[in-house]
């Protein structure tokens, strides 16, 4: 508190040396730091690079429940944001915290805006995005839906079960990719077909790597290779030999929970629902 106290008295001081500074935290765990400094700065332990072009339009707050909200723009280069991540979604959600600092003194500091990165747009090596503020996540909602279908994610607390079991959860190298969309992977599945279909795709190597989609459609082959597609294409396109993990695929049936994958007693649906 005594930093932003400190910060309110200097702006009350009528001529002022102030700048702003920004950390991005994305989904993958990657941490950039940028300010609008014409010098490199290093705040509450954290460096911030200059001259990247970022900058933010007049931020907007109320009280309430109201979103606060404002817009960032920025240029694109490899030393800050570069285009390839923000096509590949790499940036989507990410975690954005906003100072207000005295570049003469950087312990006067006040955090001036928090929240995430909503829509990107990108045009002429530029790129613009929305600001979404913490009150975003009161717009999600809430409670249980009673359907007959499974509410859980495969995988998860509600569901329980446990993907590395054996067979579950595998990995493929990249064999050959079609005009189609068609990917032939090269492992030793052992599984039948659809085993992965309605399951989760993840990049673990390459260019693409951190990038997910959800198989469509799933075809053992010989030798243990498997033909997959995608319900849509990723933003990066694999290469060959990348390396890919297949997740089974769920239904969200009660008649999949236990004969796939015996676990009808942490299912999340109402099956008995009268038609």
């Amino acid at each position: 508190m005594k930093a932003r106290a400190d910060l309110l008295e200097h702006l009350r001081g009528g001529a002022t040396t102030v700048a702003r500074a920004w950390l991005i935290l994305r989904r993958d765990g990657l941490q950039l730091g940028f300010t609008d400094h014409d010098q490199d700065i290093t705040l509450n332990g954290m460096s911030f690079k200059a001259s990247t072009g970022l900058a933010a339009k007049a931020l907007q707050s109320s009280t309430g429940l109201s979103m606060d909200n404002t817009e960032a723009i920025g240029a694109l280069s490899d030393a800050a944001i570069d285009e390839a991540d923000l096509a590949a979604g790499r940036y989507d959600g990410a975690e954005v915290t906003i100072w207000l600092f005295n570049w003469a003194n950087t312990a006067q500091n006040m955090i001036e805006f928090k929240g995430s990165f909503g829509d990107v747009t990108r045009a002429g090596g530029a790129f613009k995005v929305d600001l979404r503020g913490q009150t975003e996540a009161l717009n999600v909602p809430q409670g249980r839906v009673y359907h007959r279908g499974c509410a859980a994610v495969l995988g998860d607390d509600s569901c329980k079960f446990n993907l590395e079991s054996a067979g579950y959860r595998q990995e493929f190298t990249v064999q050959s990719l079609g005009a189609e969309g068609e990917i032939v992977l090269a492992g030793d599945a052992g599984a039948v077909d659809d085993w992965f279909q309605l399951g989760r795709f993840s990049v673990q190597t390459g260019q693409a790597k951190g990038l997910k989609g959800m198989i469509k459609t799933d075809k053992a082959m010989a030798f243990g290779a498997r033909q997959v597609t995608l319900w849509q294409n990723l933003a990066v396109p694999l290469a060959l030999g990348d390396v890919v993990r297949l997740e089974a695929g769920c239904d969200r049936s009660s008649a999949t929970c236990q004969a796939k994958f015996n676990n009808l007693i942490n299912f999340q649906g109402f099956p008995h629902i009268p038609g």
